[in-house]
């Protein structure tokens, strides 16, 4: 049963990389479709189904057991399709994983950059706070709502020169730093509007400055006290506000 569960996900798979490969030559349609694949909330169902919904049926089909296979079977079709991508296009006359390796040696570099797949599910979850956990907070205390296909998209298969193995990390890449930037965007706004008190920590707040400008820009000082916190929020956002964003946000200098 577990041949059969992997030949079935392999196949599955290698179906849904066809159908990516053959959508922009479908004619304007097509082009729309794979564009709109491209952005959230397009690139959510794409990437769903090439690394969720995979695991899903593993795990209904077999447990534990099933979830293997389904990780088998993704990494398989993964490798055909960086052996097919590379055999389909002009190699450049350097790249990415091969100047790397060079400097660093080839299985370091190999290995590491499989290391960072390891990642994968906490993007996945942050994700999935951007989705079900930040909205409600847009209608409920008026945080700033923001245009999500800004922020959650791929671009860099149109860069030159990029091509299999190369291509399908900075895909990656692409994807987990938008993820993670309207993550941090978003985390701003709720750390400014509930708790903007800079840290005992020195050297925290040094750190986090600049993922959090406001700690710099407003936040009361550790000596302070909830006098000096209630008086900032009440300077920094009012009853009428239509977007009670971070301090530093772009919405509270626009005219």
């Amino acid at each position: 049963m577990l041949i059969k569960l992997y030949l079935f996900l392999v196949i599955f798979l290698l179906l849904g990389i066809s159908m990516l490969y053959l959508l922009p030559r479908l004619g304007v349609i097509g082009k729309e479709i794979s564009d709109k694949l491209c952005y959230a909330p397009g690139i959510d169902l794409a990437l769903s189904y090439f690394m969720l919904v995979p695991i899903l049926i593993g795990s209904l089909t077999a447990r534990w057991q099933g979830v293997g296979i389904s990780l088998l079977a993704e990494f398989t079709s993964l490798w055909i399709w960086i052996l097919l991508h590379e055999s389909l296009h002009t190699r450049p006359e350097s790249n990415i994983h091969g100047t790397l390796s060079h400097m660093v040696g080839k299985w370091r570099n190999h290995l590491a950059v499989w290391i960072t797949a390891l990642a994968i599910p906490l993007f996945w979850f942050v994700r999935l706070a951007e989705i079900v956990v930040y909205p409600p907070l847009t209608w409920l205390v008026k945080l700033p709502k923001y245009e999500t296909k800004e922020w959650v998209n791929v671009s860099r298969q149109k860069f030159e020169g990029l091509i299999g193995y190369d291509l399908i990390w900075c895909l990656y890449c692409d994807w987990m730093t938008g993820v993670w930037s309207l993550g941090s965007e978003m985390l701003r706004n709720v750390e400014s509007f509930w708790c903007p008190i800079r840290f005992y920590s020195d050297k925290k707040c040094e750190n986090c400055q600049l993922d959090f400008p406001d700690i710099d820009n407003g936040w009361v000082l550790p000596e302070g006290n909830i006098n000096d916190v209630t008086q900032l929020l009440q300077e920094k956002y009012t009853v009428e506000q239509e977007k009670r964003s971070w301090f530093g946000h772009s919405s509270r200098t626009e005219k």
